[in-house]
């Protein structure tokens, strides 16, 4: 389980994405994956590899920074550089 997620379910991020079958074709794994990850969570690495395109699609209503407040800055340190501009 995610800490935080910006309070959205994990079946709200995958509307947000377009649905079970674009998750699944994004992330290269099987719809009947994707349909469970909506009760049983997406798994932190799917998580992480769908993050900036969940930050697109919310038009960045959502960021990374958002769906990782505590670790962000260690996977996706080119943000800091954003930061300071």
């Amino acid at each position: 389980m995610i800490p935080n997620k910006a309070n959205f379910t994990d079946e709200q991020i995958i509307g947000l994405l377009g649905g079970t079958k674009k998750v699944s074709l994004l992330c290269n794994k099987t719809h009947s994956a994707v349909i469970q990850w909506q009760t049983r969570g997406i798994p932190y690495a799917q998580l992480c590899y769908l993050a900036a395109q969940i930050e697109k699609e919310s038009h960045g209503l959502v960021t990374r920074k958002d769906l990782f407040p505590e670790s962000w800055h260690i996977i996706w340190p080119e943000l800091k550089q954003t930061e300071k501009q």
